[in-house]
C-alpha cells in the first residue's frame, strides 16, 4: 500500500495539487492535522475536493473542536478516535495535541490521550487479523520528532505506544520534520504541506518483513 501522507497545511492547499502529480500513484491519503488555521471549517470541504483517492483525517490543535462535524459530513473519514483497516493494516487516529502554552482550540490532556489510545491499540494487538498498526496523531510522540530549541514538547501518554506500534505519522512540530526509528515504530512528520512538503509511505506485507519505505516530496 501506498500512502500520500499530509500534515499542517493550516488552510493553504495552493501547493496540493503539485504534490499530487509528484506523488504519481498511491491508494489512500492521510492527513494529520492542523487541517485549518483556527478555521473556518468549511475549508474541509476545499481540500477534500483536490483528492480523488480515499481520505482519512484527523484534526489538529490549531483547528475549531467543531470541525469533527465538518470532517463527518465530508468524503474523507474522521479518523479522530477511531480505527478502520484495510486488508491487514489497521489505522488509529486521534487528532488535537497534548497542552501548549498556547490554548489553542483542540488540546487534550495526557490523560485523555493515553486513554483513547490504550483500548485502540490493545484491540490491534489482540486480532490476528491485524498485521501491521499505523497510528495517526498530530502530536508527536515525547522524545521523536518533538524537539524545538528548548526541548522536547511531544506528547508522553503518545510515547508509551512506542514499539508497540508500526508506523506513527504526526506533525505539529513544524522544525520537527523528518524520519526516526524507536523500537520497531518508524516516526514520519511529512513536514508543512502549506510550504510544499509531504511524504510518500509504503507499506509492503508485515509477514514478508519488508521494512517501511518512506520517501519526502518537495514542490
Amino acid at each position: 500500500m501506498k500512502i500520500l501522507a499530509i500534515t499542517d497545511p493550516h488552510g493553504d492547499y495552493s501547493k496540493i495539487k503539485e504534490m499530487i502529480e509528484k506523488a504519481g500513484d498511491f491508494d489512500l491519503v492521510v492527513i494529520v492535522g492542523d487541517i485549518t488555521n483556527f478555521g473556518p471549517d468549511e475549508k474541509v470541504e476545499e481540500l477534500m475536493e483536490l483528492f480523488d483517492k480515499p481520505v482519512f483525517a484527523i484534526p489538529g490543535n490549531c483547528d475549531q473542536r467543531s470541525i469533527l462535524k465538518t470532517l463527518d459530513a465530508s468524503k474523507a473519514t474522521n479518523l479522530h478516535g477511531k480505527t478502520e483497516q484495510i486488508g491487514n493494516i489497521r489505522f488509529i487516529g486521534l487528532g488535537g495535541s497534548n497542552p501548549t502554552p498556547f490554548n489553542t482550540p483542540f488540546e487534550l490532556s495526557e490523560e485523555d490521550i493515553e486513554k483513547a489510545l490504550e483500548g485502540m491499540v490493545c484491540s490491534a494487538e489482540n486480532d490476528k487479523d491485524c498485521g501491521t498498526i499505523v497510528l495517526l496523531t498530530h502530536a508527536p510522540p515525547y522524545g521523536a520528532r518533538d524537539e524545538l530549541p528548548f526541548g522536547h514538547v511531544g506528547s508522553k501518554a503518545i510515547q508509551k505506544f512506542l514499539d508497540r506500534v508500526d508506523l506513527i505519522v504526526c506533525g505539529h512540530i513544524h522544525e520537527a520534520k523528518g524520519l526516526e526509528q524507536v523500537g520497531k515504530t518508524v516516526i514520519v512528520n511529512p513536514g508543512e504541506a502549506c510550504k510544499g512538503s509531504c511524504t510518500l509511505i509504503t507499506l509492503g506485507e508485515k509477514e514478508e518483513n519488508k521494512p517501511i519505505e518512506v520517501e519526502f516530496i518537495e514542490v
